[in-house]
């Protein structure tokens, strides 16, 4: 059973010259990194904005842990983190994730264990206490993560999570990926960092104008391995506008 199954998807807006998806369909195994690299504008947040359940397809459908994902108890098994996240700034990291741990209906006693442990793993162990107005957008980024991880979700959807990280923060998010992986967790996340990209994800899907260019493992896209993915991903990417 797929993590997520996109099927025949088209997704149009009102006064859009063309639609945001089109025709798509994608699976993304179980316990697999998947990279969902594009340009923007190629249809990439509004993919994942389904894949959460925010809006269903003008046609098509979309399975989530073989559940629909508008329903609240397929959403309840989702982590996500977005690109930019606006938190309220006179909450501190430990408050930010007793709020989230309390929507996602923890008890106080899981939060604590919870974010503490997080907390830790993320580097902001020294943080907690401190108001998010102070923090800087890498850290930012490093409570989104723990904030995304808090329900210990089977499937977690993280929106460019490289912006904004220092070398080491990469590092260690990428650590934490691949032990993620180890779990048996799903992990989606698009990003514009294709050399990250590269060393973390067992297959990637590249995405142009609300179609899909290729998908598949990182040898299999690269073929003979004539170049890196910043080159396999440019030559797709020409060849869809042809």
């Amino acid at each position: 059973m797929d993590a997520v199954r996109i099927e025949s998807v088209t997704k149009l807006y009102a006064g859009a010259g063309r639609p945001a998806l089109d025709g798509l369909d994608l699976a993304v195994q179980r316990g697999e990194v998947f990279g969902f690299l594009g340009p923007n504008g190629a249809g990439k947040t509004t993919t994942i904005k389904m894949i959460l359940g925010f809006f269903a397809p003008t046609s098509g459908s979309v399975r989530v842990l073989d559940g629909d994902p508008q329903d609240p108890a397929t959403r309840r098994r989702i982590g996500y983190m977005p690109e930019v996240a606006n938190y309220y700034g006179y909450l501190s990291a430990c408050e930010l994730l007793a709020f989230y741990g309390r929507l996602c209906g923890m008890a106080p006693e899981a939060i604590r264990r919870r974010s503490g442990e997080l907390l830790e793993l993320v580097g902001l162990q020294d943080a907690g206490k401190k108001p998010l107005r102070l923090f800087s957008k890498g850290m930012m980024q490093r409570a989104g993560i723990a904030q995304a991880l808090l329900h210990d979700p089977e499937l977690l959807i993280l929106d460019e999570p490289l912006t904004g990280l220092d070398p080491l923060a990469r590092i260690q998010l990428r650590d934490i990926i691949v032990m993620l992986r180890k779990q048996g967790r799903t992990v989606f996340f698009s990003s514009h960092e294709l050399s990250e990209a590269e060393l973390i994800c067992d297959r990637i899907g590249i995405l142009k104008d609300g179609r899909l260019c290729c998908c598949g493992g990182i040898a299999e896209v690269a073929g003979d391995g004539a170049g890196n993915l910043e080159r396999i991903f440019l030559r797709h990417i020409q060849e869809a506008k042809g």
